[in-house]
């Protein structure tokens, strides 16, 4: 199943909640950004759900779910695989707190005959730490699921081989370890894994949860794939029991933002559950890449990130939380192929994140931005501060079009950087948004360093 790693940041308290409603003008843009990438790469839907000021904004369904789903709903429940794997920690930590198991328990307390099992602890399977091999590193399913399987079959087939290093000393992403994991779960609490959750988690947070061999067929999507550039089919889905505590579960996007609420606003587990589920764990020689229980920490951008993806057959999804910005991102596809829910996500936080904090020469530069964007929207532009290049391209007729064009749309609400400066040929390129009450425009500059420094180019165009 997919996973997309990413490196760990420290820990912060949230900020207090206050919703900020999309503009009109962040719908929209939205609205392109998806139908953009399903025509593109030829994904049949996408089912999206939006946190900004710790609440859920947006909620959206676009594209076909099946052949016999024409329309799109955003109640629909998509299949969301490895995204999965944090409620099962969450699980786990509910017991610990209950004083019915420790993270340091080895499995061998638990379940018999898992090799190594005297030496894994609970911590390890569930930060992929554990050795114990994974039993579909596949991005396709093989033959043997197209027969059921239960959680105990899996661990004899797989959770009884060599491990493949010793407990604590490696990383390596494995589905073997939370079906385990999933096993101690019922041993303990003496119940189904999707009942205990539907008791402690989901029904308190009104979260409609499905397990995901039983949402197929008529009434929910379908999944799809695609060889090569070939045509999108209909794939089969895989036989009852594969995915269990290591991707078993089924809910909408609006859904699973419920819970990412939950981790911004600290409800639901005990604020101790959730910091120890995004606290990374480290090896045997003290490094550590970022993942945590069930989730991937870290810093992109300058913005920390909560974070885990999922595959299922012909299903990908993308679950992403900024703590800080107290916001989240999912996006829930019914394919696996393509980079849709990649291209979605990101291209979502672009939209309806604010830019990352400045540094002291982007915040000098800003001024001077803005400064040159009403010169271009009034015709009033200082030739002084251009290369000889930019004065060439500058020519009367560029300036009248730049004049016309954005002198029509009047003052703009908004104007910010998005993105970090990079270097190119010598000069600093940076990247402003420009927000209008309907429109969203995107500056990009080309600077020579320093505060004095002339202009190489500046180009204005719609905001993808």
């Amino acid at each position: 199943m997919l996973f997309r790693l990413f490196t760990l940041a420290a820990l912060a308290l949230p900020l207090p909640a206050i919703a900020q409603s999309l503009t009109p003008a962040e719908s929209a843009q939205i609205d392109t950004l998806v139908a953009g990438s399903l025509r593109d790469t030829g994904v049949p839907s996408a089912s999206i759900a939006i946190v900004r000021g710790g609440q859920i904004v947006f909620a959206k369904a676009y594209g076909k779910p099946s052949e016999t789903i024409a329309v799109a709903d955003p109640a629909l429940p998509y299949q969301i695989a490895s995204i999965s794997k944090q409620f099962t920690a969450a699980a786990i930590l509910l017991l610990e707190d209950e004083g019915r198991l420790s993270l340091d328990d080895t499995v061998a307390k638990y379940v018999p005959g898992v090799t190594g099992g005297d030496r894994i602890t609970i911590r390890q399977l569930l930060s992929h730490t554990s050795g114990l091999q994974d039993y579909w590193p596949q991005d396709y399913s093989f033959a043997a699921m197209a027969t059921p399987v239960t959680p105990q079959q899996i661990v004899d087939r797989w959770g009884k081989k060599p491990l493949d290093f010793e407990p604590g000393t490696q990383w390596q992403y494995s589905n073997t370890g939370y079906v385990v994991a999933g096993l101690i779960v019922e041993k303990i609490a003496k119940q189904p894994l999707l009942d205990f959750l539907q008791q402690r988690i989901f029904k308190p947070l009104d979260i409609r949860a499905l397990d995901q061999d039983k949402a197929i067929g008529k009434g929910f999507p379908q999944g799809y794939g695609r060889f090569a550039l070939g045509p999108v089919r209909p794939e089969t889905p895989s036989a009852p029991g594969w995915l269990y505590a290591a991707g078993e579960l089924s809910m909408s996007a609006r859904d699973l933002a419920k819970w990412d609420v939950a981790r911004l606003t600290r409800t639901t587990l005990p604020a101790d559950d959730w910091a120890a589920q995004e606290t990374p764990v480290r090896l045997v020689d003290g490094s550590t890449n970022g993942y945590g229980l069930g989730v991937s920490t870290g810093t992109a951008n300058g913005r920390r990130y909560v974070e885990h993806s999922g595959e299922a057959v012909g299903f990908l999804s993308e679950n992403i939380v900024y703590p800080d910005d107290q916001a989240a991102i999912v996006v829930l596809t019914n394919s696996w192929f393509s980079d849709a829910v990649g291209r979605i996500s990101s291209g979502i936080a672009n939209i309806v994140l604010p830019p990352p904090a400045a540094s002291a020469e982007d915040a000098a530069a800003l001024p001077r931005a803005r400064a040159v964007y009403d010169q271009l929207r009034t015709g009033t532009l200082d030739r002084s501060r251009l290369t000889e290049d930019a004065n060439f391209y500058f020519k009367p007729v560029a300036l009248a079009d730049y004049k016309s064009s954005l002198g029509a749309l009047g003052e703009p609400t908004g104007f910010a950087q998005t993105g970090r400066a990079r270097l190119r040929g010598g000069f600093v390129n940076r990247t402003y948004r420009i927000t209008y009450p309907d429109r969203t425009l995107s500056l990009s500059t080309y600077a020579e360093p320093g505060a004095n420094g002339r202009y190489e180019q500046f180009l204005v165009a719609p905001s993808q």
